[in-house]
């Protein structure tokens, strides 16, 4: 009886698992900027100064809005890693494209949430506070940006290419990396938003 298991495609080489081995270290150093992030942020956010606080400034409904768009960009892009292994290009491509389509919802309702927190006198100078709360999702947000261009990326060359052992690496890696952003978000809608709206 044979019990050798075919590897998925993004692990069928020695590089690609060394790749993938890379960027799980890489990711480690992205918790510890994010955790200096949060740390920063808890102790500076009762330091308002004479600005606001983050029980007057925060709304629930774009933050809801917000968390269901990367909580469905997480999912749609696990389809597509499911449709990459079964072979299925053009579904991978779609199940991508929808991805990258939510991700840019999530960042203009972020956008639109900066411009309404300036207007508000929720500046990065306003307080502590102001600063490290802005510092610290416009690093998500950031992050997010770059996420939208490298996604772009992949979909193209999958688009010229088809599916390779590198061009399915970089895709699952791609993956990590989207669904580490949506962990890194609910960490921030969790203790940012729902502890300071109450």
């Amino acid at each position: 009886m044979n019990l050798e298991h075919s590897q998925p495609l993004e692990y069928s080489t020695k590089q690609n698992d060394l790749n993938i081995f890379g960027f799980w270290i890489f990711l480690g150093a992205e918790i510890m900027l994010f955790a200096t992030l949060f740390t920063s942020y808890f102790v500076l956010e009762n330091r308002t100064g004479s600005g606001p606080a983050g029980s007057e400034i925060f709304e629930i409904t774009p933050v809801l809005i917000e968390t269901l768009l990367l909580l469905t960009s997480s999912f749609v892009i696990g389809l597509g890693i499911h449709a990459m292994r079964l072979g299925k290009t053009k579904a991978m491509i779609s199940f991508f494209a929808i991805t990258l389509l939510l991700g840019l919802g999530f960042l203009s309702f972020e956008i639109f949430e900066f411009v309404h927190y300036v207007h508000v006198g929720a500046g990065i100078q306003t307080s502590a506070f102001t600063a490290s709360l802005l510092t610290t999702l416009g690093t998500h947000g950031a992050h997010v940006t770059f996420g939208l261009f490298w996604g772009t990326a992949i979909i193209l060359q999958v688009k010229k290419r088809g599916l390779t052992p590198e061009t399915a690496n970089k895709s699952f890696i791609f993956s990590l990396y989207w669904h580490f952003l949506d962990v890194v978000w609910i960490f921030i809608f969790s203790f940012i938003y729902l502890k300071g709206m109450m």
